[in-house]
């Protein structure tokens, strides 16, 4: 784009960045969560603000990539055994959950005379998606995440999330439905168009994905593997949206196909800057659309809505969270967290209005609705855990929230010493998530039975993904001892209670990673050397006792030099090297 086409671009494009990182770290600070941050921003600078963005419809399409990624992350998150885990919860208490209270919000919208059958039950279902993000966001900000509320209303969460994808798909037909002047023909053409797509997207996703992806990797591109699985995300997109379904749809399902894959950490942290400022860009482009003059027109409308939607869904929830088990003081958190409207809402809202099947003035007060009672949620949250202070009710529910193991380690490289490690910690009922770059030991793994996942663990981003905020340990058992010092320092900012446990290559590689804040450092030939000496004495005729002796001598002094080199210089203590290991009394040998 040449001349002033050029420079307004730049201008919207800066606009739209210097907006994120403003509002963001404000609402964020203010506990409110970067959602209404973007939603603020869009509002303060779009058409109803200060008018320096335009509300174009290209920029909305671009965001809506945004909630493609969102919903392909959703997809790779909802592996065979999570789904499993959380069944009864998931497809119990979440299914209930959104069919009373979307039926129940849908009858009333069409009692009201707003819109008919179709178009008032797509609304009802939209206000009963909770925020996914801002729930869960303060669920991990508050600790309480693998708590028996938190797990209840993670549980919730992920049922939304699925049964958005029906919701969103059923909007063109509905759209369909309102436009015509009679009963809409069944179109037999279009439903086999669309089954075949996901039949074929079933088939490439079980035989061809994996394949793909390790193809990729074992380029060593990290390029090339981020470019892959953008790749991915938008065909399968277009694949389901030429069919006539949601491209939301297809994302989603190809998320799922993956979500057993050994890549589907690696795709995730690639994946999650694009869908972090698309995602942005559409609540951004939401706000822009809020019209702010109707919104004070009917400001007793919009404060009146919130109280109802925030009321109903916090009565609902709390019964069928004590039908499901939970006690009061659990019941009223599950209510209270997942009380306000969701970033769902806004979609179907902003695609509704593009469809036809709502007025601008409808998806203007609803989301305005939803945005007040996400703004209420931490007020809530805070009021009720005055009155419903429990210590018992918030002990977790176990390291993961989703077994029975007794510990999560992160082991990073799955070589020599990581499959020994991770081998050991298995059979202590530790649960174990091993990282590697390496596809074709991957592989090996996984016809040993192993789950090992592909990526690069010296990158935050990667081992947050991976489970490290989760972790009571994170083991480093790899050969990039540069990238290992950089992910250090990193890593213990964002995880201080985490144990990390570095091998080291030799000792003056130890003596670098004394400065770092590790729990524990292990040359990776000491211990075998130490073994394999004393098992030597042993054979020469030595005791147990005494072999026990000068081991722990040798420790003790080893320990001392080691410490001496880290402040003099490699050559302190070289003296005590080849002093004997002698103890004041020595066992008398045997004849």
């Amino acid at each position: 784009m040449a001349g002033a086409g050029g420079s307004e671009f730049l201008v919207d494009a800066a606009v739209y960045l210097g907006a994120t990182a403003i509002a963001v770290p404000i609402f964020k600070k203010l506990k409110l969560g970067t959602i209404l941050g973007f939603l603020a921003a869009g509002v303060l600078f779009g058409p109803s603000g200060l008018g320096i963005l335009s509300a174009e419809e290209g920029v909305f399409e671009i965001a809506e990539l945004g909630v493609v990624l969102f919903l392909f992350v959703i997809g790779l998150e909802l592996s065979a055994g999570r789904l499993w885990s959380l069944r009864k919860t998931i497809f119990g208490l979440g299914l209930l959950q959104m069919v009373v209270t979307g039926a129940l919000f849908g009858f009333v919208i069409k009692q009201f005379g707003f819109f008919g059958n179709g178009p008032s039950y797509i609304a009802g279902f939209a206000l009963a998606c909770s925020s996914t993000a801002f729930a869960l966001s303060l669920l991990e900000e508050r600790g309480e995440l693998n708590t028996p509320y938190g797990t209840k209303a993670f549980s919730v969460l992920l049922f939304q999330d699925i049964a958005v994808i029906p919701l969103l798909a059923a909007i063109p037909f509905v759209a369909q439905s309102s436009s015509s002047a009679g009963p809409m023909p069944i179109d037999v053409t279009a439903i086999l168009r669309a089954v075949g797509a996901i039949v074929g997207l079933i088939l490439v996703g079980r035989f061809a994905l994996n394949r793909f992806f390790r193809l990729v990797a074992v380029s060593g591109s990290r390029e090339a593997f981020t470019a892959a699985a953008l790749f991915v995300v938008a065909a399968t997109a277009l694949l389901l949206a030429e069919a006539g379904l949601s491209m939301a749809l297809g994302a989603f399902m190809a998320g799922v196909l993956l979500a057993e894959s050994s890549f589907r950490h690696q795709i995730e942290a690639d994946i999650e800057p694009f869908r972090e400022v698309l995602l942005g860009l559409f609540f951004i482009a939401v706000g822009m659309q809020l019209d702010l003059a109707v919104m004070l027109a009917n400001w007793w409308i919009v404060i009146l809505g919130a109280l109802a939607l925030i009321s109903t869904k916090s009565v609902i929830i709390y019964g069928l969270s004590r039908l499901f088990g939970s006690n009061h003081r659990q019941a009223m958190r599950v209510g209270g967290i997942l009380s306000q409207g969701g970033e769902f809402g806004f979609v179907v809202f902003s695609l509704g209005v593009g469809r036809g099947i709502f007025d601008v003035e409808f998806a203007t007060l609803a989301s305005a609705i939803v945005t007040l009672s996400m703004i209420a949620t931490p007020f809530i949250m805070i009021a009720i855990n005055r009155i419903a202070s429990d210590p018992k009710s918030e002990a977790p529910a176990g390291p993961d929230g989703l077994d029975g193991s007794e510990g999560q380690v992160l082991v990073v490289g799955y070589g020599r010493m990581g499959q020994i490690i991770s081998q050991i910690l298995r059979g202590s009922n530790i649960s174990v998530t091993a990282i590697d770059n390496d596809p074709a030991r991957i592989e090996t793994a996984r016809e040993f039975g192993a789950k090992v996942f592909y990526g690069d663990g010296t990158k935050l981003h990667l081992l947050l993904r991976a489970g490290a905020i989760s972790a009571d340990a994170v083991i480093f058992a790899i050969d990039d001892y540069k990238g290992v010092r950089d992910a250090l320092a990193a890593l213990r900012e964002r995880c201080p209670k985490v144990k990390i446990i570095v091998r080291a290559r030799d000792r003056l590689h130890e003596l670098e990673l004394l400065d770092e804040d590790i729990d524990l450092i292990v040359r990776e030939t000491f211990e075998s050397a130490v073994k394999m000496a004393t098992r030597t004495l042993s054979y020469l005729g030595r005791s147990d006792s005494i072999i026990g002796d000068i081991e722990a001598e040798f420790r003790e002094r080893d320990k001392a030099r080691l410490l001496a080199q880290k402040a003099d210089g490699v050559h302190a203590k070289k003296e005590i090297m080849d002093k004997p290991l002698i103890k004041p009394e020595r066992e008398k040998e045997p004849a």
